[in-house]
């Protein structure tokens, strides 16, 4: 009997605090699997495949892929913003290289929209050339924006979960901090991630969800101008003489000195300006309708490494994915992406299942237009309906040794490299 190939697992784009369970999921499952042999992780997504730069997953201690349960991020194995282009033959050709000389039978992906779009193209290319590999994508993103605006093809990916915790939790302490410091600093403005869609600041309504603090939210889906955000501010602020104003990172108020990545994404956190500032400024020039002046908040990648305000609910859901992406590899079901389906009834309950890589590859879902409130300064009953399930009740049990988290530490057991150096296509 021929012996099993093996399979390489990477990561690709931002990171979730959940990420690593996928990643967990996924090994924990294919290590007992007679189809799959060795588990290798690409390091730093698929800049590790074309370096040949390959990190023995099945050589690491089970307790330190146990630990992958709690460790946020992507310090583990690395993920990358490197984007496959169809033009880029020779990245193809390096690639066919690598799985050839390491016996590479399945390759899984683990990341949002772009990243499943890598995923298709390897699953593509495998079948167009005539090698013998299964190409799977496993989803992650904060955002929630993969997949279709029907949620039929994913309800919701695992990431979001834990952010939509964080700031229901974010926003319940700025409450507090709103409530004690009004008189100086009445209005205090929040900006959440999630580029162009407003998953994650929509979260910030279940920190109250019968609406008793005095809050704005303002989605990047629905436009409005700096002048109109400044009256409904002075509107509520003659009501409750306070206020929280929770905004997308993309909401278009102004030019904030954009940045852009490879895949031709703003990438906020490293433009000139905030949304949040800029907002500010406007806020204190033209005036408040009480004393005082305005602040800003912004947590940056905070809330994408948190591990302390993760979503239990999300932890199980990202290893739940990880483990069916390992199955459908072994079963050879090439093109697909594992995903998660609400199921039907009163209680919350998901099943997991399969969606051709084609439909969800470069996919961008947007924040329902019935979700958020016709004053366009809130979100519907139904979002928080919707949402709450994914947030669980419990904190995650974290170890601790001596005050410090115990976080997963593999050891750097790379794979000897066969092939000549490669600069990647992009790169040069």
């Amino acid at each position: 009997m021929a012996s099993p190939k093996n399979m390489i697992v990477a990561q690709s784009g931002g990171p979730s605090p959940v990420i690593n369970n996928s990643l967990r999921g996924l090994v924990e499952t294919a290590r007992d699997l007679p189809e799959i042999g060795t588990i290798y992780a690409g390091w730093h997504g698929i800049e590790g495949v074309l370096k040949e730069e390959l990190l023995n997953l099945s050589g690491q201690s089970p307790e330190e892929i146990a630990l992958l349960r709690v460790t946020p991020a992507a310090g583990s194995v690395g993920t990358c913003r490197y984007k496959l282009k169809d033009h880029q033959n020779e990245d193809f050709d390096r690639i066919v290289e690598v799985f050839k000389a390491h016996n590479i039978g399945y390759f899984c992906y683990i990341g949002g929209n772009d990243s499943m779009d890598t995923a298709n193209k390897v699953a593509q290319m495998a079948t167009e050339r005539g090698v013998d590999v299964v190409g799977i994508g496993v989803p992650k993103t904060i955002d929630n924006d993969v997949g279709d605006s029907e949620f039929k093809l994913i309800d919701h990916t695992p990431g979001y979960g834990s952010t939509a915790r964080y700031w229901m939790s974010m926003v319940q302490m700025a409450n507090e901090e709103n409530r004690g410091s009004c008189p100086a600093d009445p209005v205090l403005v929040l900006q959440a991630m999630g580029r162009k869609i407003g998953f994650i600041p929509a979260a910030a309504r279940l920190a109250d969800p019968q609406r008793k603090i005095p809050m704005q939210i303002y989605l990047a889906e629905n436009p409005i101008s700096i002048e109109q955000i400044h009256a409904q501010v002075n509107d509520q602020l003659r009501k409750d003489g306070r206020l929280i104003v929770v905004v997308s990172e993309g909401l278009s108020l102004g030019d904030i000195g954009e940045t852009k990545d490879s895949f031709g994404h703003t990438q906020f956190s490293s433009s000139q300006l905030t949304v949040a500032q800029l907002l500010v400024n406007e806020l204190n020039e033209r005036g408040l309708a009480v004393k005082g002046a305005a602040r800003a908040n912004v947590p940056g990648t905070d809330q994408r490494h948190n591990i302390a305000y993760a979503s239990t609910v999300d932890l199980d859901e990202a290893y739940g994915a990880g483990q069916k992406a390992a199955l459908l590899a072994a079963a050879g079901e090439s093109g697909y992406m594992s995903t998660i389906l609400r199921a039907e009834g009163p209680g919350y309950n998901v099943r997991y299942d399969k969606v051709p890589l084609p439909e969800v590859a470069n996919s961008e879902r947007t924040f329902p237009k019935n979700w958020i409130t016709a004053d366009g300064m809130d979100v519907t009953d139904d979002f928080v309906k919707y949402c709450k399930p994914l947030v669980g009740n419990d904190w995650p049990s974290i170890p601790m040794i001596n005050g410090r988290m115990r976080l997963a530490q593999l050891q750097p057991l790379f794979s000897d490299q066969k092939l000549p150096k490669y600069v990647p296509q992009a790169d040069r």
